[in-house]
């Protein structure tokens, strides 16, 4: 449980903290907590990640994070410790409040970030509105919101729903429509002859469906790809997976093979522009099967209530009599390839591909908005492996929060490592969580990219301002110097490799920071067995220059500026 002490919710955490199965993880901020809880849902899939806030200061802190969870479909609970029935109903003046009575803004403000919630006002009905919520959370893979009065919290009430155990799944699909579905995906696939492409994304990995995937990929041998979203939900070391399709922006030879394809069965995608290559792909609705968390596309025709984790096991039963046919369909092999520099600078093109030969398997790889997200995407990840990216909501500093959370999930999970790669920029939003992983005792390898800002931002609205550009906004009898860069997007210098001392190492024990200057510098301490071994937190600031950018990030940000172009 995430959270942050607060005096509406002190009587509740007397008792989370003797429950002998609960770890309550205090954190550093509201903020942090909900990124800290997002992170261990995704990793620890079948849980829900938990967050505890107080009233009113404690909630509308976290909502940026919960607002985050229900874009990105991520299973969490938000309790919110309130102010007691009583003076709900009698609305004193009380701290926290807004001085004008509405005690239920911070309610209505949730209404819009979550999927349902509980807003608990009597013992007789409490358990029912949780049981209902916690339902909601791990079906439809949204975060929900119970308000727990300080009064409420101490009530007795009856144990008998607890032997009860919660649905986790959608009703089931209405056979004779499920039956009629599967007759037309193949048709479909005998019409296009066999030459069907798979692209598995982010709602086969929310929505629980990620063990029937795999059985239809294996059982029917049909070439698989995975959106950005997606990454990780098919092992990247697959024979027959072919790296990440990501619209214009993808390698040209998987652009080629999935573009090419007769039929696409698109498996939970979620076409958002930096999940789609800037909405550039190029897959005629007449060639695309889409199978959702609760519904199914043909087409152009939609089936309400037909979810693919009940259809895929019958699908795959009447597909796999194909396989023969399927794996005469050549796969492009997805790899790293490390580009033959001259200098020694760590430039991304050099630095991505470099770190997946570092990667082990059962790695959770961690990586930021922006570079990191965008350089990751070529990389690929050994077996087993989980990446979380917030590539939807796309908060910067999410990633800090997130790796505490998903740190403690992979011990849980006995998972290997837990590396992060964040920029700069975005640390300096969240960097005082580092605190609690060193409280936590967890040992994850963090990648600090310092470029000296926020480059994602340079390249999405352009490095420079031209002389048009000023011009066209103030005066121009004022004197500007026109060639100066976006300074908006550069950031004070930290002293990285002093960091961890601040928050919390004091007698440097339980962390080692470490900067690289260069190539060379970079590769002895890849190849140093003691620091891959990880054994305690590590922070290793990597110099690379200001405006070098992975090649994703190029394309996309050209296509986002074609798109977002300002009125001059």
């Amino acid at each position: 449980m995430f959270g942050v002490p607060g005096d509406f919710n002190l009587g509740f955490l007397d008792l989370v903290e003797d429950h002998p199965t609960i770890d309550w993880v205090g954190n550093c901020n509201e903020l942090n907590a909900s990124y800290a809880a997002d992170g261990y849902a995704r990793v620890k899939h079948g849980s829900v990640g938990v967050l505890l806030t107080t009233f009113g200061v404690g909630e509308l802190s976290a909502m940026n994070g919960m607002a985050g969870a229900f874009s990105e479909m991520v299973p969490m609970v938000h309790i919110a410790g309130v102010p007691s029935l009583r003076q709900q109903a009698t609305k004193p003046m009380l701290h926290h409040t807004l001085g004008d009575g509405r005690y239920d803004a911070y309610t209505k403000a949730a209404e819009q970030f979550t999927y349902s919630q509980a807003i608990l006002t009597s013992a007789i009905s409490a358990a029912a509105e949780i049981d209902r919520v916690l339902s909601d959370c791990v079906i439809k893979g949204r975060p929900v919101y119970i308000t727990l009065p300080t009064d409420l919290a101490y009530a007795k009430i009856s144990s008998d729903r607890l032997k009860i155990p919660l649905p986790r799944h959608p009703s089931p699909n209405d056979p004779e429509v499920e039956a009629f579905v599967i007759d037309e995906i193949v048709k479909q696939v005998e019409e296009a002859d066999g030459d069907v492409v798979v692209i598995a994304d982010a709602c086969a990995i929310r929505h629980d469906a990620i063990d029937e995937l795999k059985d239809l990929l294996h059982k029917t041998g049909y070439p698989v790809y995975a959106a950005p979203m997606g990454k990780s939900a098919i092992d990247e070391t697959y024979d027959r997976y072919g790296g990440i399709y990501v619209g214009s922006i993808s390698r040209p030879e998987i652009k080629e093979k999935v573009e090419s394809a007769k039929l696409i069965l698109s498996i939970g995608s979620l076409k958002s522009d930096f999940n789609s290559g800037n909405f550039t792909y190029s897959i005629p609705t007449t060639r695309t099967v889409e199978l959702h968390s609760h519904w199914t596309k043909i087409k152009y025709a939609d089936f309400p209530e037909i979810g693919m984790k009940q259809l895929l096991p019958k699908l795959t039963a009447r597909l796999e009599g194909g396989k023969a046919k399927a794996l005469q369909l050549k796969v492009p092999h997805f790899d790293a390839h490390i580009p033959q520099e001259t200098d020694d600078v760590i430039s991304q093109a050099w630095f991505w591909p470099t770190m997946s030969k570092f990667l082990k398997p059962k790695d959770v790889v961690i990586a930021e908005t922006g570079t990191s997200s965008f350089g990751i995407l070529d990389v690929p990840l050994p077996k087993d492996s989980v990446f979380l990216a917030q590539i939807l909501w796309g908060s910067i500093g999410w990633t800090v929060g997130s790796t505490l959370g998903a740190a403690l999930a992979a011990k849980d999970c006995n998972m290997n490592r837990t590396i992060l790669f964040v920029g700069d920029g975005s640390l300096q939003l969240t960097v005082q969580e580092l605190s609690t992983m060193l409280r936590k005792g967890l040992k994850p390898l963090i990648f600090v990219l310092n470029n000296s800002g926020y480059t994602i931002e340079r390249f999405l609205h352009g490095k420079e301002r031209s002389e048009r550009d000023h011009f066209s906004l103030i005066s121009p009898t004022l004197s500007i110097d026109v060639s100066s860069f976006r300074k908006y997007n550069d950031i004070m210098n930290w002293k990285w490799t002093g960091l961890l001392e601040v928050l919390g190492d004091i007698d440097g024990t339980l962390s080692k920071s470490y900067t690289v200057n260069n190539k060379n510098e970079l590769t002895e301490l890849l190849e140093n067995p003691k620091f891959a071994a990880a054994e305690v937190l590590q922070l290793v600031e990597v110099m690379m220059p200001k405006h070098d950018a992975p090649r994703a990030l190029q394309v996309q940000a050209e296509l986002s500026g074609k798109t977002n172009q300002y009125a001059l």
